[in-house]
């Protein structure tokens, strides 16, 4: 596929893979006015977040080996309109109970929409294609969580955290649209794998207890679960620590997707060049910096860009180890790169549910305790590819 005709594709599937991040962004900075208008706590509330990525997590297990099984565009099409009917009915939540078990059932849906995107991709590319693919695919989605917080900041102020919503679930529709006209099928029959309880497990089992593998998927997972330990905190220590107004923690989360597109980009351009083994290593050796930079800061009584400065890279990367540790995982199990997926997917979003739970659960009233969380993710996540992976490599770099 010459690189012309992709542009549309990409950036259809880049809009495809905003759904989540818009799901998760666009309701941090309204978390606060949530907790109040439900009659609840900033802890309950929080907690609507693990929902969706424990969700999401379990979402996965499924929709890699249907899609492996019946094809991509099935899978992904019905997966985005569960999704949409899901966020208007979150947005008519009257408890944060109903809130939080829809957000649930909305991120399972959601899964769909990840499985799909990254195994469409490893049909279609090679893997240093496949991460340099999915390098561009992210910086079209890094649009949403660039403009996700400030719009949900200000649809919040202005019309009520409910409206944040009503407009996911009309992109929703507008994209499920034209994936129905444009999106093609690229699983052909003769690739597509039965449908069969015991061949998915064993196709698990594979996965697990293949060291290497294993590695590329905890790599990943840490990496991420890290961030949502930001994601779950980050609203209310902005606003409540550091007095910082509901529509404007929106542009701190900005400077964080503009160290992602900026480092989306480098990946892009360079991964054929460096190989999809050393930016990993790279990407890696970044985020182990920023971690142990993170809990300086408020250790030290600095302000509050001493916190911002440490996570903008720390975020920077994660887009950089996510797709290159997919392509590496991919690459090595072609014929089951929707299992894979959905594997990866599956303990990636499974450890940011716990990690944002664990989070949801810690003392108000200091940065702290989330920063070294975030610092003990990256270190598991750098153990997990030096260990697994450098140690046992079977997987060429």
């Amino acid at each position: 596929m010459s690189a012309n005709a992709s542009l549309p594709l990409i950036i259809l599937l880049g809009a495809v893979s905003a759904l989540t991040p818009l799901a998760i962004d666009m309701y941090l900075p309204a978390m606060p006015a949530i907790a109040e208008t439900l009659g609840s706590n900033s802890h309950r509330v929080q907690a609507t977040l693990a929902a969706y990525t424990g969700g999401f997590a379990l979402g996965q297990l499924l929709f890699g080996p249907w899609s492996d099984a019946k094809g991509r565009r099935p899978v992904l099409l019905g997966g985005m309109v569960v999704f949409a009917i899901a966020a208007m009915l979150c947005a008519m939540a009257t408890s944060v109970e109903s809130l939080t078990w829809l957000r649930a059932a909305q991120g399972f849906a959601g899964a769909a929409s990840a499985v799909v995107v990254q195994a469409l991709v490893r049909d279609l590319f090679n893997r240093e294609d496949f991460a340099r693919t999915m390098s561009y695919i992210t910086l079209v989605m890094t649009l949403a969580p660039l403009i996700a917080p400030m719009l949900g900041g200000h649809l919040a102020h202005w019309f009520g955290w409910r409206s944040i919503f009503w407009v996911l679930a009309g992109f929703t529709a507008i994209i499920a649209l034209l994936c129905s006209f444009r999106l093609p099928e690229t699983l052909p029959q003769a690739r597509r794998q039965p449908l069969h309880l015991g061949s998915i497990l064993r196709s698990y089992l594979r996965l697990l207890t293949t060291p290497v593998a294993l590695g590329f998927m905890l790599c990943g997972a840490f990496s991420f679960a890290g961030m949502f330990a930001f994601l779950t905190g980050a609203s209310f220590i902005y606003i409540e620590i550091y007095g910082i107004a509901p529509q404007h923690v929106g542009y701190l989360f900005g400077l964080n997707v503009i160290s992602l597109m900026a480092f989306t980009i480098f990946n892009g351009r360079w991964v054929h060049r460096l190989g999809s083994r050393n930016m990993l290593r790279l990407a890696l050796g970044l985020q182990l910096l920023a971690g142990l930079l993170l809990p300086i800061g408020p250790l030290m009584g600095w302000g509050l860009w001493s916190v911002v400065a440490p996570i903008m890279l720390y975020v920077g990367v994660i887009s950089t180890i996510g797709s290159n540790s997919m392509a590496s995982l991919l690459s090595s199990l072609p014929n089951l790169a929707g299992t894979a997926s959905s594997m990866a997917g599956t303990l990636r979003f499974g450890s940011a549910a716990l990690v944002a739970g664990f989070v949801a659960l810690l003392p108000d009233g200091s940065p702290l305790y989330m920063l070294i969380t975030m610092s003990g993710c990256t270190l598991l996540a750098a153990l997990a590819y030096f260990v697994l992976c450098e140690r046992r490599a079977q997987v060429e770099g």
